[in-house]
């Protein structure tokens, strides 16, 4: 039974190796398309101008605990987001 549970175990594990590559290229976007702040993971989130690993996370957090957006400009409910960072991002998100 262990023997099956350590197989089970390699298999998640090369899995996970061989699919992370193939979810990080998915994630990304194409110029000029819109970042989409309800889907995209933090690392798509903090390539955007003024925005760091930090707000990244917290614009997951605050989707965790709030539900989706349901327009743009309640990017600024998050802390570190208010109207100048917000009107350099408009053009650049999307929901």
């Amino acid at each position: 039974m262990k023997t099956n549970i350590a197989k089970g175990i390699a298999i998640l594990v090369m899995l996970s190796v061989f699919l992370a590559p193939l979810a990080a290229q998915q994630a990304q976007t194409k110029p000029g398309e819109k970042i989409n702040i309800n889907s995209a993971p933090a690392d798509v989130l903090d390539k955007l101008p003024r925005i760091g690993p930090k707000v990244a996370q917290r614009i997951i957090d605050f989707r965790k605990q709030n539900g989706p957006f349901k327009k743009v400009e309640e990017l600024m409910k998050v802390k570190g987001i208010g109207e100048k960072t917000f009107a350099k991002l408009k053009d650049l998100i999307t929901i």
